[in-house]
């Protein structure tokens, strides 16, 4: 294969976005073929490209040979399923299903077909200040991580955003709120840089400033199996927002916030200054230092790209699917503790968490009327 024929599945905010980028040229070795939306109406703009009432029709259709899942949630598992049995590649949106069940369940599937190529769209990874982060990690520049802090409310949304979908919101229509929408881009970025956590405590207020069923307003507080700590805040009915990001380790401490990274580099290892010095009120000497780091790319076509490059050459994935698995579960497993009233231990129980979210759709009385809203530029949200 020299090209690979592609399909977009979801026509929705995001499903437009990769639409765009995708028609502009922006993505080599490539081309979008076919489109799939549940609403036939959407479908007439989009020709002379083939298109298809479903994503299921466009995946048997062989006209394809990867798929793009752009859809509501609980469709991700189902539709990447249909794909990678169809013998496709498949890359698929945030989050890569709704619960940890359901991730278990797609990722054994791609298990049988090693050679089909599945990727998750988590473009933070592409951003510099994050990159710039992971490697003075892993340069071990901070020394042994003893605590973090993200306090994420910058992801404000309206009453029209929420009526704007039958879907959002919803404990069937999307299985979750701030944390399995919003927040799976830092969640992953979290676990990318730091991690799993061994234990986390969530505390999720369900509907405190929307009319929803779900969570709007979260903390949570996570412990490491090296002892080291962190809390966790999001919102999406705070405003003014707040996006701060805080390392501290034995070397030094780091502070992403208001596009500025800081570091505060200890001269002396804090352990091993404690341990040797002489005067009860002495602290290390620390410098103070402003890391820099380049402009953000469009970090969805640059995950495309890298999608292209692992199917025509093999390229190592920027986001490997099955890793889409660690954000789920933590999403979960927050709200999961919040709604049990107490600590839950990770790895988390994949099915008493499906249990108890089948019980919140049973018990569900959300009747919700869809409102079209205009349509706007909502691509300045992915860089968080």
């Amino acid at each position: 294969m020299k090209h690979v024929r592609l399909g977009l599945i979801g026509l929705g905010n995001i499903g437009q976005h990769h639409f765009n980028y995708l028609t502009a040229g922006k993505i080599s070795r490539a081309e979008l073929v076919a489109v799939s939306d549940t609403a036939s109406a959407k479908l007439e703009k989009y020709k002379p490209l083939k298109t298809f009432i479903g994503g299921e029709e466009l995946i048997r259709s062989g006209l394809v040979d990867a798929v793009i899942i752009a859809t509501p949630h609980y469709q991700h598992t189902t539709l990447g399923i249909a794909a990678l049995k169809q013998g496709l590649h498949v890359m698929v949106e945030k989050p890569i299903s709704a619960h940890k069940a359901d991730a278990e369940r797609l990722i054994a599937v791609h298990k049988t077909k090693p050679r089909l190529v599945f990727a998750a769209m988590f473009q933070l990874r592409t951003e510099p200040r994050y990159l710039k982060i992971r490697k003075l990690i892993q340069d071990n520049e901070l020394g042994e991580i003893v605590r973090m802090s993200w306090v994420m409310t910058d992801w404000f949304r309206t009453e029209a955003y929420y009526a704007s979908g039958g879907w959002r919101a919803t404990w069937k229509g999307e299985g979750g709120g701030v944390l399995l929408n919003q927040c799976l881009h830092n969640l992953d970025t979290l676990q990318w840089l730091l991690g799993m956590p061994a234990r986390v405590r969530g505390f999720c207020q369900l509907g405190r400033f929307h009319q929803i069923e779900v969570e709007d307003n979260v903390s949570a507080y996570l412990e490491y199996p090296n002892g080291a700590t962190g809390t966790f805040v999001s919102s999406t009915g705070e405003s003014p927002g707040t996006n701060r990001f805080e390392i501290a380790g034995t070397r030094g401490k780091l502070l992403l916030e208001a596009d500025k990274l800081t570091l505060e580099r200890n001269e002396v290892d804090m352990i091993e200054f404690s341990r040797t010095a002489r005067l009860g009120f002495a602290k290390p000497e620390v410098w103070h230092v402003e890391i820099p780091f380049g402009p953000s790319p469009n970090g969805h076509a640059v995950l495309m790209q890298n999608f292209i490059n692992a199917i025509l050459d093999g390229e190592p994935l920027i986001t490997p699917g099955p890793e889409g698995i660690h954000s789920v579960e933590l999403a979960n497993a927050i709200l999961f503790s919040s709604l049990l009233g107490k600590t839950l231990e990770l790895p988390m129980d994949s099915r008493a968490y499906e249990k108890k979210l089948n019980q919140l759709i049973a018990a569900s009385k959300v009747k919700k009327k869809v409102v079209a809203i205009a349509n706007e530029d909502f691509t300045k949200s992915f860089r968080r």
